[in-house]
């Protein structure tokens, strides 16, 4: 059996084992928000013991999902193909592409399972504020 990546075994005197729960990275957080949401479709999203609903947004109808993730709230949202970037000609052509937003500003997104920080990852808007 495959554990997931945040999950590891460790022994205990020769013959126990137990499950150990590390965080997740924020890269690895936002991968698995990109899969559950635009691969597997799901209604909701889990995250260690939270769970957030996807919904559409009222005018595109995109999946969004708002969550937490290292203190500060972020906001999975799917590319929308009907505008001109680069990003929408990959969604227009049928690449599945999600952008992260932190306080209305854009801070990362996932294109088909790899991820781009803008700004570098010490970008002040993904790290809690003091």
């Amino acid at each position: 059996m495959a554990l997931p990546e945040n999950v590891s075994m460790k022994r205990i005197k020769g013959e126990y084992t137990r499950l150990v729960l590390r965080e997740m990275t924020l890269e690895e957080t936002l991968l698995s928000v990109w899969q559950q949401v635009l691969v597997e479709n799901a209604p909701t999203m889990s995250l260690g013991n939270r769970s957030y609903a996807v919904k559409r947004t009222s005018r595109s109808r995109l999946r969004a999902v708002d969550f937490e993730c290292e203190g500060q709230s972020i906001r999975g949202l799917e590319q929308n193909p009907n505008t001109s970037s680069r990003w929408a000609e990959l969604a227009r052509n049928g690449k599945k592409v999600m952008q992260f937003l932190v306080e209305r500003q854009y801070v990362a997104s996932v294109v088909e399972g790899k991820v781009q920080f803008y700004g570098g990852r010490g970008d002040p808007r993904l790290n809690p504020r003091k």
